[in-house]
């Protein structure tokens, strides 16, 4: 684990939804200038730990923080203000306005408001390279989530939770993307938190990865070790008709990749 100070963080988190227990005494951090994947199974929970670090869902035990300051009863809008940025796994956009109009919002919908000339910049960042006047609706999935991510980049946040952002993008893509948030996290010192089930992509960008499974962290660490924890296996494979047999590993910009094969 990194040295640096925690930049974002969240203890003992622990969380009921109609009597039902989602979240059991969970903990993550993550540094200034680091990527935690955060991996489970479907129904594992991580969707409701992100709902309860941004602030839409109240939690019945722990704390979050952000820069050292405890911002648990804070409100979904001001954890925004301060720094805490998040993407959803579907990249909704306005339907009814165009890319420039859509910029125009997030450069106005708070203070200080900002500058087209800050669009433009977010735009080069994203690698964004639409038509202003596009309706942003009719962007491709890959132009929305650059759009998206733009959009939160003008507001320079210190943290961004980011939900499944490889999820129905094509390999090439996922490359691209893969560029794009290495130069957010290594030029801004941006911690991100990224919930991901392309493996593949964690293990090519992520410094950490955290696994929860029925709401419990079972294990945390580099990706090349905690992907070949048998209890990461248990909690993925279980009672499924398929056993793990080994990880291939290949060198893809001199980062590891490394990829689950089933047989």
């Amino acid at each position: 684990m990194s040295l640096k100070n925690k930049l974002f963080e969240c203890e003992g988190v622990s969380l009921s939804l109609g009597g039902r227990r989602i979240l059991t005494n969970v903990s993550i951090d993550v540094t200034p200038g680091e990527i935690v994947g955060l991996v489970g199974p479907n129904g594992a929970g991580k969707t409701s730990l992100f709902e309860v670090l941004c602030g839409r869902y109240i939690s019945e035990a722990g704390v979050v923080k952000l820069d050292g300051s405890d911002i648990t009863k804070e409100s979904f809008f001001k954890r925004a203000r301060i720094g805490l940025a998040r993407t959803y796994q579907s990249p909704v956009t306005p339907g009814s306005l165009t890319v420039g109009e859509t910029f125009r919002a997030a450069r106005k919908a708070f203070r200080p408001y900002l500058s087209v000339h800050d669009a433009e910049w977010a735009a080069r960042l994203a690698n964004l390279k639409v038509h202003w006047d596009t309706p942003a609706a009719a962007l491709g999935a890959f132009d929305r989530r650059k759009l998206l991510i733009s959009c939160l980049m003008m507001r320079n946040p210190k943290v961004i939770l980011m939900d499944e952002p490889a999820s129905g993008l094509i390999n090439a893509e996922i490359d691209e993307l893969d560029l794009i948030i290495r130069r957010i996290v290594d030029e801004y010192a941006i911690g991100v938190i990224m919930i991901e089930h392309r493996l593949e992509l964690l293990s090519a960008v992520a410094d950490r990865v955290v696994v929860l499974d029925l709401g419990e962290v079972i294990a945390q660490g580099s990706p090349e070790n905690v992907f070949v924890d048998p209890k990461v296996h248990a909690a993925y494979f279980e009672d499924a008709p398929v056993s793990y047999t080994h990880l291939r590993a290949h060198e893809t910009r001199g980062n590891l990749v490394c990829r689950l094969l089933l047989e």
